[in-house]
């Protein structure tokens, strides 16, 4: 089962591909993981995306391809996966096409989780985030026990500069305008599922259950 994880900031991705993965026993293959992995390593690609990023620039299209087509290759990809975070454009989406037909393999479905920009607005400015271990938590959804430290490892919760208000109003904005083309490619391809995310994150996976079926692979 090879599938596609699309939505915006808030929308509970990271959340859903962990259930995703877990029912269906498939890598959950996220270029942001693989960008950190490989600056971590200092590869050649994990070089050249450090460059830009450091920089607050986008990683170039041939460096994020590169990274995704060795990723794909690799053994455990065999049986399936899901990409999050890739393809952002639909440059991306043509060259994801080309390395999956060299493959021959094929996209299953491309689940774009549909979130209402209100809700997602509450979801990003409430989150926290812990400075030790990096433990996510929601002053609403889910608060830690004691305010402003982590339940795990005891260190300091903090916002990021880019969850609050206005900053998340204007990325949610420019998000929406990036997805539109590459959610319409999708669409006339035929692949695109919309999942209703404003509900419970249960219900949620079980709608994809219902989609994907609901016994593991």
């Amino acid at each position: 089962m090879n599938l596609v994880l699309m939505g915006l900031p808030g929308a509970g991705k990271g959340t859903q591909a962990e259930q995703i993965v877990e029912h269906y026993d498939i890598p959950h293959i996220s270029t942001g993981d693989m960008f950190r992995a490989a600056i971590k390593e200092g590869t050649p690609l994990g070089l050249k995306a450090k460059s830009f990023m450091d920089q607050g620039n986008l990683v170039p299209d041939e460096v994020t391809i590169g990274i995704v087509r060795e990723r794909l290759n690799k053994q455990d990809c065999e049986n399936g996966f899901l990409l999050d975070g890739f393809p952002r454009t639909v440059a991306q989406a043509d060259a994801l096409e080309t390395i999956l037909e060299e493959l021959n393999k094929k996209i299953d479905y491309v689940i774009n989780i549909d979130v209402d920009e209100s809700i997602l607005m509450e979801r990003l400015t409430g989150r926290r985030i812990c400075k030790d271990c990096g433990a996510t938590y929601h002053l609403v959804f889910n608060p830690p026990a004691k305010e402003g430290v982590c339940d795990k490892c005891e260190g300091e919760l903090y916002q990021r500069a880019d969850d609050n208000e206005e900053t998340v109003s204007t990325r949610l904005s420019v998000n929406v305008e990036q997805s539109k083309p590459l959610l319409h490619f999708y669409e006339e391809k035929g692949y695109l599922r919309n999942i209703n995310g404003n509900q419970d994150i249960n219900v949620v996976f079980d709608d994809i259950r219902n989609l994907l079926g609901g016994v593991k692979q």
